[in-house]
């Protein structure tokens, strides 16, 4: 019988370092914060974590697909300072609901932008949505020069505590997008998404749309980053036109974490929300440890490179051990 090694199991279980390096920092979590499990510490952990979540998520449909999507960042800013400028803190519920319509057509837009341009005029997808990232970054500067508005208090207190069914509202948002990814992953669209990203010459060979598929995870991906707009502009109440600049590179490291190659092909969802809860849960641990302020980023640093590498260390002492 053939024996089971590690690179078999990464193979077919692409989550599954994310899943052990997700329980390994819970249990240092726990025993730091021992009132971690209690209901309002995890609704306020999972709170923060959404909106990052989210984009991780959009992010690793594309890197399955083979690309890569630098802009996520300006997108939520836009859509922060849209809801933060055109709803108000005095603004009515209608309003909100009618801005939140209009920050989703505007995600779909914007990942349609980048879209049409890698999947039809076959520009670098890096060195494309860096460009489209900059430039949607400066119109959330445009909309929102200095830091301010708001949106009404009731919306962000229904983010802060509303607990469907007694767990947090992150977990709901967590068990939809599973639940989408398990019967996307059945369908052509899912089939046709694997094959791209894996080899997108051979796809095209076999009647693959391949045009279309990438296309797609753009939109997708534009989408996502709108929804993780809305979540982080309810979590804050406020405007920033700054507020995603440091969520584009933390989404790509969730989503690697959580198995999805760079080289597309390989991936899904589950690991990137792992990925997600194990970075937010690191900073954590960073935090309770007491580690001065100017190690802070050093000490996150170190953990980060150490994470990643660690499947590949693990490789390399199996195949010494032969």
């Amino acid at each position: 019988m053939k024996k089971t090694t590690w690179n078999t199991l990464m193979a077919r279980h692409p989550a599954l370092f994310a899943l052990i390096l997700f329980v390994i920092i819970i249990i240092i979590n726990a025993i730091l914060q021992p009132g971690l499990f209690a209901l309002e510490t995890l609704n306020n952990n999972m709170r923060v974590f959404l909106p990052l979540l989210l984009l991780a998520v959009g992010q690793s449909i594309v890197m399955i697909g083979g690309g890569i999507d630098i802009s996520v960042g300006g997108i939520a800013s836009i859509i922060n300072c849209v809801l933060a400028t055109q709803v108000g803190l005095n603004g009515s519920m209608e309003d909100m609901w009618k801005f939140i319509f209009i920050s989703l057509l505007a995600g779909v837009l914007a990942g349609a932008i980048n879209g049409f341009f890698i999947a039809v005029l076959r520009l670098q997808p890096i060195i494309t949505t860096y460009a489209t990232g900059f430039i949607y970054a400066g119109f959330a500067l445009f909309l929102l020069p200095n830091p301010g508005g708001g949106i009404p208090r009731a919306v962000a207190d229904f983010y802060r505590t509303t607990t469907p069914f007694g767990l947090p509202l992150a977990f709901s948002v967590i068990a939809v997008i599973v639940l989408i990814w398990w019967y996307v992953r059945s369908t052509r669209f899912g089939r046709y998404l694997y094959a791209v990203g894996g080899k997108a010459d051979a796809a095209y060979q076999t009647a693959v749309p391949v045009n279309w598929v990438v296309f797609s995870t753009y939109v997708i991906s534009g989408l996502m980053a709108a929804f993780s707009g809305i979540a982080i502009t309810m979590l804050s109440g406020s405007g920033n036109a700054e507020i995603g600049s440091g969520m584009t590179l933390n989404s790509i490291t969730a989503a690697v974490i959580g198995g999805t190659a760079m080289s597309g092909g390989v991936g899904g969802v589950a690991g990137p929300i792992m990925g997600t809860i194990t970075l937010g849960l690191m900073q954590n641990i960073v935090s309770f440890s007491g580690i001065s302020t100017w190690w802070e980023t050093l000490a996150k640093a170190l953990i980060i490179v150490v994470a990643l590498a660690a499947p590949g260390i693990i490789n390399l002492f199996i195949r010494e051990k032969k």
